[in-house]
């Protein structure tokens, strides 16, 4: 490719040739005693040295139901200690895990399991039921839980199996290029496709990350994020681990419950997603609680505004920072610094370490220069091996040169950091116009009644689509009076058309907004014009 190739500024990293669990836990460094989990809602800990002895017994214990290198394991479960040493375990065993999001449907679990090849799933007890059920349309026999239920393997019992044979793992075979972990796209453009992703992308992409972030050992970390989600997996679990930090495990997102648990353990690092960070900055609540210990605020999945950061920031007396990647990246691409000023902080920051980015212009299919904006694609060590089982997606999302195009808007600015402005698949087209409506929701955010919001296009005879907007107030204020706040600080072109308040924006575990959902409840709308 001929084209303006943005080089990380970041000094190059070398990748260790390691698998996975010998990177996290291969050598403790006297951290044997040091809890590497505490439970939030319960305050059990989990040692580093218990999580590898653990994981290693339970890796035995998978040997011996005949998980052999290159076997899929599925996970189903919220955050919690286990699912770590599952994790690790799938892995020292030679396998590779496939993580499911605890609220899919039966059908959704049916695809996941049927596309990976599952031969086994671990799950919780509430979830049992419908995991049974879609394991038996697929054949799986063999299922194990996070504490106690009738008829299957606890994964306690597991463990203990493990720690009774007398066998060595035979990880020599396993080497960095086998596939680790197997997590699902989102599924915004079609069904969700499975990630391969191999020891040598994780360990690459935790190394870029401490390049440009360091972690310290004394870090208290809250670890909501969802583990089977590729923020959380790599950037809470992994990072954290490898640094010898402490997590803070959380079943499921609750503000109080998150504002409780941040005061209880003194959490002084929060990774989070836009929409807890907009909850941190406006929400009445965040008063009753001491969140003095936080010092650090990362933001990701999803663009964070400027105004959001800025009020998050100076409420919590913290540092808000941002950082940018996808699932097919093992996530991060770009990373802030966390002394970034405020000139940058709506920025998500330069490359990380052996990462390239070419900006690509949506119309003329060629690359552009700084401050131009365009579609993102990046090169690195931690893009993704392909999809599974779709040669046909892994073409159209990886290019021959190993460029992964993101079909995510940005621009580079003269200094390299990365603006995110929209989605290329989200963008509404107003007449000739490209109109991103993660700026418009940034605008909307900003006014004090805004308290959460979703812009999305709809069809107009006359401009091909228009932007409206569904909005969740704080406070009582009029259709007209929210359009002419937005029509002031936006090129004419931009202006929201339409508003519809709601009482909730459908948003994924990630903090995704959901705006495909808004999309098809509209066009039912249109379909269906009858108020009856």
């Amino acid at each position: 490719m001929n084209a303006m190739i943005f080089e990380s500024s970041r000094p190059p990293i070398t990748v260790p040739e390691s698998t996975l669990s010998e990177y996290l836990l291969g050598s403790l460094d006297g951290r044997e005693e040091k809890p590497a989990f505490i439970e939030g809602p319960t305050g059990r800990i989990v040692t580093y040295g218990q999580l590898r002895d653990q994981a290693e017994a339970a890796a035995k214990g998978l040997s011996g139901c005949g998980l052999k290198r290159g076997g899929v394991v599925a996970i189903s479960s919220p955050n919690m200690p286990e699912y770590a040493i599952a994790f690790h375990a799938i892995a020292m065993a030679g396998g590779c895990s496939t993580t499911l999001n605890p609220l899919n449907t039966e059908e959704e679990l049916v695809h996941q399991l049927s596309d990976s090849d599952a031969g086994w799933i671990i799950t919780i007890p509430p979830l049992l039921e419908k995991v049974q059920r879609a394991a038996a349309q697929v054949g799986i026999e063999e299922i194990f839980v996070f504490g106690e239920a009738d008829g299957v393997t606890s994964f306690t019992e597991l463990i203990k199996t493990g720690m009774g044979m007398d066998v060595e793992l035979d990880q020599g075979c396993v080497t960095a290029a086998d596939i680790v972990t197997l997590p699902y796209s989102s599924g915004t453009t079609g069904r969700p496709k499975g990630v391969m992703l191999t020891h040598r992308n994780l360990v690459a992409n935790i190394e870029q990350y401490l390049a440009a972030d360091k972690i310290e050992t004394d870090d208290v970390i809250i670890a909501v994020l969802p583990f089977f989600h590729i923020y959380g997996m790599v950037v809470v679990m992994s990072v954290c681990l490898r640094e010898g930090a402490t997590l803070v495990t959380m079943p499921r997102f609750d503000l109080e419950d998150f504002l409780h648990t941040i005061q209880k353990f003194k959490v002084n690092r929060a990774y989070v997603v836009p929409p807890i960070v907009l909850a941190l900055a406006k929400h009445p609540i965040v008063e009753r609680y001491d969140l003095s210990s936080v010092e650090w605020v990362m933001s990701g999945a999803a663009p964070l505004g400027e105004e959001v950061a800025m009020a998050c920031q100076e409420r919590l007396g913290c540092r808000v920072y941002q950082g940018y990647g996808l699932t097919e990246a093992s996530p991060v691409t770009h990373l802030c610094s966390k002394d970034v000023g405020p000139r940058k902080i709506a920025t998500v920051g330069q490359a990380v370490s052996n990462t390239e980015t070419v900006i690509i212009d949506l119309n003329s299919g060629e690359p552009v220069g700084p401050n131009q904006p365009g579609e993102i694609w990046v090169r690195g060590p931690q893009v993704m091996v392909g999809y599974l089982n779709n040669p046909e997606a892994t073409a159209r999302t990886v290019d021959e040169e190993g460029w992964l195009h993101t079909g995510d808007v940005g621009l580079i600015d003269e200094d390299g950091y990365l603006l995110i402005v929209d989605r290329a698949k989200e963008l509404i087209k107003y007449k000739a116009f490209q109109v991103p409506p993660a700026e418009l929701e940034d605008v909307l955010l900003s006014h004090p009644s805004v308290a959460d919001v979703a812009v999305i296009p709809v069809p107009d005879e006359e401009a091909g689509e228009i932007p409206k907007a569904f909005v969740v107030l704080a406070d009582p204020i009029g259709e007209e009076e929210l359009k002419a706040y937005v029509a002031e600080r936006v090129a004419p072109y931009k202006k929201v058309r339409l508003v519809e308040f709601t009482d909730e924006i459908p948003k994924s575990p990630s903090g995704k907004i959901l705006r495909r959902l808004l999309v098809e409840q509209e066009r039912a709308k249109l379909s269906d014009p009858s108020p009856f």
